[in-house]
């Protein structure tokens, strides 16, 4: 792979994240509302001389350009302004919060590929098989089923009837003064119910798109030629065919990585999982502008950076695309 191509995306990615800040900060300065009254309203008073200081204090009180570019200036410097209601840095606030959500994200995204991919390759062997009918009503549900409902359900199945994962939290009280082992698995345990319900609509679009992959590639004729040589059908299923069939798998994985992202800000909100996304929830509320534009930024940036991995992991799996810039 040239230099020159990561180069040049690297550029595009810094160039879209500028876009993103600037569009992000011209709609929620343009959204209807006065941050100053919330301000004032958590003070517990909305005189006219303390929203004038109010809006003084914050910079609220200049032109949305000059705003603007004070903010661009900001950024620059990787200063993502104080909070107005949590009255803290902004960075500091998100980097409280970003591993959670990576965490959480990421493990759904796992589980669902796996998952997914193992139904559709499962599901190829016999298209007009059991497997393969469950897969398909399996991946129709799955789109259906709002992800806020899956959750709701999860939480009062495992919190009255099984009551085998924790429902709420990223930790329990009692052991966050553990050993790192114990902490760990103690994140897992409640982490089960989070990346299942975001993974579910997920897992069920891999499952599809990996059944298709594969039997349009168990077609092929070097499949065929394969299987006259001998080869046993798990290296025919795994090391063949799915070779090939993951290649639009590993595009869509890219793709969704933003859906995953926004997906979360309803899972954490319904399992108080102590991410991003609630941090965002909170925000909007209070109409916490530099927070949101900071959750907005970071969630931005990392899209940027799984649709970049994902292009280079598509270059790598496919040997024809690696000379080309």
């Amino acid at each position: 792979m040239s230099g020159s191509y990561l180069i040049k995306r690297l550029l595009w990615g810094v160039l879209l994240m500028a876009g993103v800040v600037v569009l992000n900060f011209l709609l929620i300065r343009l959204a209807p509302g006065d941050a100053a009254l919330v301000i004032a309203g958590e003070m517990g008073g909305a005189s006219e001389e303390m929203l004038a200081s109010i809006r003084k204090e914050y910079g609220l009180d200049r032109p949305l350009m000059v705003q603007l570019g004070l903010y661009l200036a900001d950024m620059a410097r990787l200063d993502f302004g104080q909070s107005f209601y949590f009255n803290q840095p902004v960075t500091g606030l998100i980097a409280q919060r970003v591993g959670a959500t990576i965490l959480l994200v990421i493990v759904a995204q796992l589980l669902a590929i796996f998952i997914g991919v193992v139904l559709g390759v499962l599901a190829a062997r016999n298209p007009g098989g059991p497997m393969s009918a469950f897969v398909s009503v399996f991946a129709t549900i799955g789109y259906a089923v709002p992800v806020f409902w899956t959750g709701i359900m999860l939480i009062i199945l495992f919190a009255s009837v099984l009551p085998i994962f924790p429902v709420e939290g990223m930790q329990s009280v009692k052991l966050r003064e553990a050993g790192i082992i114990v902490k760990s698995l103690d994140i897992l345990h409640h982490l089960v119910l989070p990346a299942f319900t975001l993974a579910v609509i997920y897992l069920a679009q891999y499952a599809r798109l990996s059944r298709a992959s594969m039997l349009e590639v168990l077609g092929s004729d070097y499949i065929r030629t394969a299987r006259a040589k001998g080869a046993s059908e798990a290296s025919v299923l795994f090391k063949h065919a799915l070779r090939n069939a993951a290649l639009p798998i590993l595009t869509v994985a890219g793709l969704q990585f933003g859906n995953l992202i926004s997906g979360a800000l309803l899972v954490e909100t319904v399992f108080n999982w102590p991410g991003m996304g609630r941090l965002a929830f909170d925000s909007i509320l209070r109409r916490d502008h530099p927070t949101i534009l900071g959750v907005l930024f970071f969630s931005a940036a990392m899209v940027v950076v799984a649709n970049l991995l994902t292009d280079l992991a598509y270059r790598f799996a496919d040997p024809r695309l690696r000379g080309r810039t």
